[in-house]
Formats: structure tokens, C-alpha cells, sequence
């Protein structure tokens, strides 16, 4: 066993998790959907994605050799609609998570044992990978939250539609007994 590798693999699947939550979700918004908010002081799916995306840019471009908050980030922007569509929502979405992929897909176990710069702050790789996988699946809770909420009763489940726990629990008992 290489807990190294085995580590790399387990958060490459977490964050792939995390996306395929944030996908499912934007597919079943409409293109108003994308922009509501419930006051001021809320952020629409569109802003929360364009955050998302300038902080996955920003840390992941040059993750070993560049602090994770770059000169050229506008953070403040960030949180102001511009999202025009849909399609340029899922294009900014897909950019930040390239960048993930990227730098995750380039980085060699003994990568794990290094320290990285955040905001002048000191982390070991690891510590920055748990950091960022934590943002993220905040952030793509609270696009799933805006999505149930306005999506009511045409919710189409992520996981484990109300009701179905027993069943759920029996097929996947049933699925993994027939590898052993």
C-alpha cells in the first residue's frame, strides 16, 4: 500500500464528487434560476460559480511555485453577476475545475510532503489540497441548497431520494456482496 498515491486518488474522486453534485444541480436550473437571490446580502448560483472558479484558478495555476492567491485575482469581482447564460456558466465552472484536475493530475507523492503559500501562509500540500476540498463542497452545498429550493417538488435527487433509505440500503448491501 502507497498511502500516498491511495491519498492523491481518494481526493481527486472526493473533488469529482463534489463537481458531479454542482453539474447535476446547475443542469436542472433554468436560465433565470442561475441568478436568484433571496436578498441582498445573498449570493445567486451565478456569483457562487464565479467565485468558485476564481478561487480554483487561482490556487491550482502554479500550485507548487506561486502563492495560492495571485496578483491578478479580483476576488471582489467575483461576488457581481456578469454570468450572462448558462453556457457561459458552465464554461467558467469547467475552467476552475480544468485547473484542479490539472495541477492535481501533475503532482507526485513526495509533492505531498511540500509546503505552499496562501495569502503569504504557509501550508503542506496536504493541508491546502483538505483546505480547498472543504471550500469547495461548501460552496456546491450551497448551490444544491438554491437548487432544491427552487426546484421543489420537479427536485430531481442527488442521492438518496426520501423514502428509499431501506431500499437503497439493501441494493448496495446486494451490489457489494457480489464482489467479494
Amino acid at each position: 500500500m502507497n498511502i500516498e498515491a491511495d491519498y492523491l486518488r481518494i481526493v481527486t474522486e472526493r473533488f469529482k464528487i463534489i463537481k458531479s453534485l454542482g453539474d447535476k444541480t446547475i443542469e436542472q436550473l433554468s436560465e433565470d434560476d442561475i441568478h436568484w437571490t433571496l436578498n441582498e446580502e445573498s449570493n445567486s448560483v451565478a456569483i457562487i460559480v464565479t467565485h468558485l472558479s476564481g478561487n480554483m484558478v487561482s490556487r491550482w495555476t502554479d500550485f507548487l511555485h506561486s502563492d495560492g492567491e495571485k496578483p491578478n485575482r479580483n476576488r471582489e469581482q467575483e461576488f457581481v453577476d456578469n454570468i450572462a447564460s448558462k453556457t457561459e456558466l458552465r464554461e467558467t465552472l469547467e475552467k476552475g475545475w480544468n485547473t484542479l484536475f490539472k495541477a492535481l493530475n501533475n503532482l507526485s507523492e513526495k509533492d505531498l510532503l511540500k509546503n505552499v503559500s496562501i495569502r503569504g501562509e504557509s501550508h503542506s500540500v496536504i493541508e491546502a489540497i483538505e483546505r480547498q476540498l472543504a471550500h469547495y463542497a461548501y460552496h456546491i452545498g450551497q448551490i444544491v441548497y438554491i437548487g432544491k429550493q427552487l426546484k421543489g417538488k420537479d427536485w430531481k435527487s442527488l442521492s438518496i431520494p426520501k423514502g428509499k433509505s431501506e431500499s437503497y440500503l439493501q441494493q448496495m448491501l446486494k451490489k457489494h456482496q457480489s464482489r467479494q
